[in-house]
């Protein structure tokens, strides 16, 4: 999710627009009268975008949607919020929005709507990452570096390290890990993993080998337990 303030027309919204934001975690601010294609009307550079809500005013709330979509630096995404009896309003002014919400607002609803727009405007929520010390993995990308440094994993190399990142200080035996990365119908022997284990160290780094460690006649590790 962005954190640049979302901008909400009217300024301040109806209680259960203001109150929907709020409980999706989204940062907004009030937008003033937006005019003029120059003047900032309250609109910032840094705006994720904005939300115009019709409920209070079909009229006043399409023409605030025009004059945002009339600027030098159009306002995007926009996010339209109707009574269901509005929607009509709507056709033929596709080009004044780029998605609509109708009310009873849903906090889900409102964030997935916005997460989505945001994702196709290229501006979407930072990637999921697991961080552990100085290693890092992107869950969206399927990379992991270490200290700052590109880590050359296989996949079920990298699936392994993620799914031992994911659960610090908790120990896990070699059946369990093959079940668990490898999947139920893998028939793979518990070699499998050792051999697994002992690459990832391997490319980790002599510094940062130690991440994953061996509880003798258990399994494996990964960080301090709990405690320690």
């Amino acid at each position: 999710m962005t954190t640049d303030p979302l901008l909400v027309y009217p300024d301040p919204p109806a209680a259960v627009v203001a109150r929907a934001l709020d409980q999706a975690g989204l940062v907004w601010k009030g937008l003033p009268e937006p005019t003029g294609s120059r003047g900032s009307g309250g609109i910032e550079d840094g705006a994720a975008g904005a939300l115009v809500s019709l409920v209070e005013g079909a009229e006043a709330g399409l023409a605030a949607c025009r004059a945002l979509r009339k600027r030098e630096a159009p306002v995007a995404p926009l996010l339209v919020v109707c009574s269901v009896e509005q929607v009509g309003l709507l056709s033929l002014r596709e080009d004044l929005f780029d998605d609509f919400c109708c009310t009873p607002l849903r906090p889900g609803e409102l964030e997935a709507r916005l997460g989505h727009l945001w994702w196709r405007a290229g501006r979407g929520a930072q990637p999921e990452l697991v961080e552990h010390g100085a290693l890092q993995l992107n869950l969206e990308t399927y990379q992991a570096a270490v200290a700052g440094h590109p880590l050359d994993l296989t996949y079920m190399e990298y699936e392994l390290l993620k799914f031992l990142a994911s659960h610090p200080g908790k120990v896990f035996t070699r059946e369990v890990l093959l079940s668990r990365v490898w999947g139920y119908e893998y028939y793979g022997g518990a070699r499998t993993v050792d051999v697994h284990i002992r690459r990832l160290r391997a490319k980790l780094g002599e510094p940062h080998a130690n991440l994953i460690q061996t509880v003798r006649s258990v399994g494996y590790r990964f960080g301090q337990a709990k405690g320690w």
